[in-house]
């Protein structure tokens, strides 16, 4: 009789933390061959994913080397993870994306910031692993005053914290960031937290008493969905639905507020936000559904905006 399903794509999951490029591939053969050969059902729906996971080991096994530590932008916000050495947040990177990385249990795995994209809410959103910072890293230490200038670009940090260790580094990492006036809207992901005890996660609450603590395992999905919902909260970003008329599709489009009517057309193409004569909404920032508004029309989340020409 196979263990319940939950607890089995748990079990594989853990066999696949600290493994990569053919080592995976390995393993990820060997859970195949373990596996019940249903053809439905939620065991055919894990097959389906290792099988998945085999192919896309494949054609990811080449991990980006860059001449220049210069991460281009993409996606609709970037936000940075940071922290000292083996905190997860290669793991964690891993666990949001399609990216893959060298992980291990050793300081310094991640030499160079490692950028992946992930999809929140239906809104692509940059993620950038920072390299282990250190004291001293404004003063060069570790590469640290590189890693810092990348820093710089994000809109938002997650300071990634072992649930299990003593925040006494990522103190130490956030007074550096505040000595290079660098200041952005940050909460501490508690990784590893299936591995923690309750007094270390409330002994890291009490030194960032000021910031949001959100646990986090990668081999747990409700956990890792709880945390990419305080990603995105992070970000500052509000959707806006945009459609044609006579359409039912919409299609979200993420912006900074304030939004109006007239930044949802110059998202969409310049030739729009050209011929724009105002738009119907339907959501919170209408007083009346399909109500008709200017280019000025300041949006709300989750309004749906038809763009008239």
């Amino acid at each position: 009789m196979p263990m319940p399903h939950r607890t089995q794509m748990q079990v594989i999951k853990r066999r696949l933390v600290g493994k990569e490029g053919a080592e995976r591939i390995r393993e990820l053969r060997a859970i195949l061959d373990e596996l019940p050969g249903y053809r439905s059902g939620p065991y055919a729906d894990i097959r389906k994913w290792v099988n998945a996971q085999i192919e896309g080991t494949r054609t990811r096994a080449r991990v980006v080397h860059r001449d220049s530590i210069a991460v281009r932008r993409e996606g609709a916000a970037q936000v940075a993870f940071v922290g000292p050495p083996n905190a997860g947040k290669s793991s964690l990177l891993q666990a949001l994306s399609n990216v893959q990385i060298a992980t291990g249990d050793y300081a310094f795995t991640t030499t160079r910031p490692v950028p992946a994209l992930t999809r929140i809410h239906d809104v692509l959103v940059q993620l950038v692993e920072i390299p282990g910072l250190i004291e001293g890293a404004g003063e060069g230490r570790g590469g640290g005053r590189a890693f810092l200038g990348v820093l710089r670009n994000a809109d938002a940090v997650v300071l990634c914290q072992d649930s299990s260790a003593p925040p006494d580094a990522l103190l130490a990492i956030r007074a550096e960031l505040e000595r290079a006036s660098i200041s952005m809207p940050s909460i501490v992901a508690s990784t590893k937290a299936d591995e923690a005890e309750s007094q270390t996660v409330a002994g890291l609450r009490e030194a960032f008493a000021d910031l949001e603590i959100v646990p986090v395992s990668v081999l747990d999905d409700d956990s890792l969905a709880t945390f990419a919902e305080a990603v995105w909260q992070l970000t500052g970003l509000v959707r806006v639905f945009a459609r044609r008329h006579g359409d039912t599709e919409r299609n979200p489009v993420a912006l900074r507020p304030p939004a109006t009517v007239a930044d949802v057309a110059a998202t969409i193409h310049h030739e729009l936000a050209r011929d724009l004569r105002g738009a119907r909404v339907w959501g919170s920032s209408a007083r009346f559904e399909g109500q008709r508004v200017g280019a000025r029309h300041e949006l709300a989340e989750g309004d749906v905006v038809e763009i008239l020409t």
